[in-house]
């Protein structure tokens, strides 16, 4: 496909691509993101492939390979066009059969339907299934329907239609006007204004500026950014040029962790492509402006997802925070004006300039517009990606979207925001999900991570596991952070352990205020609100820790104890043969006992026990 030089000739071009696509009888798409691969998706595709040459069916189906479709714990997911036919945890015995009945003979395989867990109910159709119903899925959408390493495909879907669009009909300053009216919010966790901060750049003095993409995204359990830019790179770029075009930038950066290869290939892959067609580089539709953009690999530390730092780390320095006093929007690459939005915040931007901003307001509530998404995981039934208007209630999104607790447990909290978010009782299920609503609660939006946790968790161990995280991930450059989240982290492990005293808690909040209020960046500004939130809303749990030197979610080690009910075992021996500490004592065939002084408290012959014979007791 030759260069484009002109918004004529893209849209000929777009006119092509859908008469070609509109001759394909059957169209299978197959989810080739990060989670599917860990199902063997990759297989799952290769023998679609190898069945469809069998068949000599080239010519009537075209076998797409799709980012991720969000629901995660399903995959490997395949939907079949017309029709939409969804197919569930697809293996590559499956295969043979989905093209020989459901292609060829239009039959269902009722095997690898979707089941509803709590309903029993099988749906036909993935827009059916409750996990996607309630959605409204505005940026992560077309992830299924797109092939990410085919700039076609994007171009079928309205592809460059916006920048198109922008550069031949907006003036800069209409462009961040558009971004302001529709009050787009960094989706990063910050939640600050994105067209405030285009206006600061663009107005800045120097003349040379950039735009960046911050893929660095290191919540543990987080996956947002890494879907969008493995399933719709184009969407982001599209996103990244119109900023750059109001803003005055003739250079980008996209920096992504290094953790994150499909993301890294998919994106380089679409790069290229859009140079290739015009979309990017020199004179692009022939319009006179210029853009390039380069891929920078973060090296995986977490405080560089910080702008400033992040900045440093593309020049190649040591990604450390600088002191506030230093906007990147007016100094950040070398000294320049540079404007940072997360992956996305820049994927939004098209969609603005398309539907318009007051469709775009029309969702989500006062001053949070839009969806966001989350990374719904932990204790909960339905595990994957979900996107919902700003403003929807946590308990929309746990219990309907998520399926509720698995097993009948109870719900216990949900931890929002990523490590230095906050943890919320049951109490606040119904409070809406917006940067005002959780900052109030004592926790952040973050950058879209969510964890659902039930009855067995300890809310003392978890934000022990959540500052040893942070502690960890502090760069050091300020003391309060780098010896605040350290101490924390060793009170917390000392309540844990049996060893907390009453004035512990006092000193946890002391610490925390200055943590908070002390550090250089936002890692350190926010690292206290898991041991803060716990705090508030937990007490009682360490209360319990410290006073009676027990843990009510018996997780704990040192304030737990395994004992073998003597009327349930059987003297199977299971436990005895797997204990690695050798402390399960007794005959064949006659009751058991534990050696307490030797037991580990690991687990293994609890998870044995067939007879639920072993007790946790605290």
């Amino acid at each position: 496909m030759h260069r484009l030089t002109s918004v004529e000739e893209l849209e000929k071009v777009r006119e092509k691509i859908l008469k070609e696509k509109s001759t394909i009888k059957t169209c299978i798409t197959i989810c080739l993101g990060t989670g599917c691969h860990a199902y063997d998706s990759q297989t799952v595709y290769e023998t679609l492939q190898n069945e469809i040459a069998a068949h000599n069916l080239e010519e009537e189906i075209e076998l797409k390979p799709t980012g991720c479709h969000g629901f995660c714990e399903q995959g490997p997911i395949i939907v079949l066009y017309p029709g939409e036919i969804c197919y569930c945890r697809v293996k590559p015995e499956n295969v043979k059969d989905i093209i020989e009945m459901t292609v060829l003979e239009n039959k269902i395989i009722e095997d690898l339907l979707y089941e509803d867990p709590v309903s029993g109910n099988k749906f036909e159709k993935e827009s059916e299934i409750p996990f996607y119903k309630d959605q409204n899925r505005l940026i992560l959408g077309k992830n299924s329907s797109i092939n990410p390493q085919n700039i076609n495909d994007y171009l079928a879907e309205g592809g460059y239609r916006s920048l198109a669009k922008v550069l031949t009909g907006m003036a800069p300053e209409q462009v961040i006007d558009k971004i302001k009216k529709a009050n787009l919010r960094g989706r990063g966790g910050g939640g600050f204004p994105a067209g405030v901060k285009w206006e600061t750049t663009r107005n800045a003095p120097e003349k040379k500026k950039y735009v960046i993409v911050n893929a660095d995204e290191g919540d543990p359990g987080a996956y947002m950014d890494r879907s969008l830019l493995e399933g719709n790179p184009h969407l982001i770029l599209e996103g990244l040029a119109i900023g750059a075009y109001a803003i005055g930038a003739d250079e980008g950066f996209v920096y992504v962790r290094q953790e994150y290869p499909l993301a890294l290939e998919n994106l380089s892959t679409a790069i290229g492509q859009a140079e290739k067609l015009g979309l990017l580089g020199e004179n692009i539709l022939g319009t006179g402006f210029n853009f390039k953009v380069k891929i920078k690999r973060g090296a995986g530390a977490f405080v560089s997802g910080e702008s400033s730092a992040l900045v440093s780390a593309i020049e190649g320095k040591v990604g450390e925070p600088r002191p506030k006093h230093i906007n990147t929007a007016v100094s950040g690459i070398y000294g320049k004006p540079s404007n940072l939005n997360n992956v996305e915040t820049w994927a939004n931007v098209p969609v603005i300039i398309e539907k318009g901003v007051d469709w775009y307001s029309g969702i989500g509530n006062e001053n949070n517009k839009g969806t966001k998404i989350f990374s719904l995981v932990g204790k909960i039934n339905n595990t994957g990606l979900v996107e919902v208007p700003m403003g929807t209630p946590l308990r929309k999104i746990i219990y309907e979207l998520g399926g509720g607790i698995p097993g009948g447990k109870k719900f216990k909290a949900v931890q929002t925001g990523g490590p230095s978010g906050g943890c919320l009782p049951e109490s606040h299920l119904d409070a809406p999900v917006d940067f005002d609503h959780l900052k109030d609660l004592g926790s952040m939006m973050g950058s879209g991570g969510m964890i659902v946790m039930d009855e067995d968790n300890c809310m003392v161990d978890v934000a022990k596991y959540f500052m040893h995280f942070l502690k960890d991930e502090s760069c050091g450059k300020c003391v309060s952070c780098r010896e605040g989240t350290k101490k924390m982290y060793e009170i917390l492990e000392a309540i844990t352990e049996g060893k907390g005293k009453e004035e512990d808690l006092l000193l946890l909040e002391e610490i925390a205020w200055v943590t908070t209020n002390a550090s250089l960046c936002a890692l350190g500004g926010t690292a206290a609100n898991p041991v803060l939130s716990t705090l508030k809303y937990f007490r009682d749990e360490y209360e319990a820790h410290i006073k009676e030197k027990r843990c009510p979610a018996k997780v704990c080690k040192a304030l737990i104890t395994y004992v073998i009910d003597q009327e349930k075992c059987t003297g199977c021996g299971l436990c005895q043969t797997l204990c690695p500490e050798k402390a399960i004592e007794g005959e064949k065939e006659a009751p058991m006992t534990i050696d307490a002084q030797k037991c580990s408290r690991c687990g293994i012959c609890l998870e044995a026990c067939r007879f639920e014979a072993i007790n946790v007791t605290s």
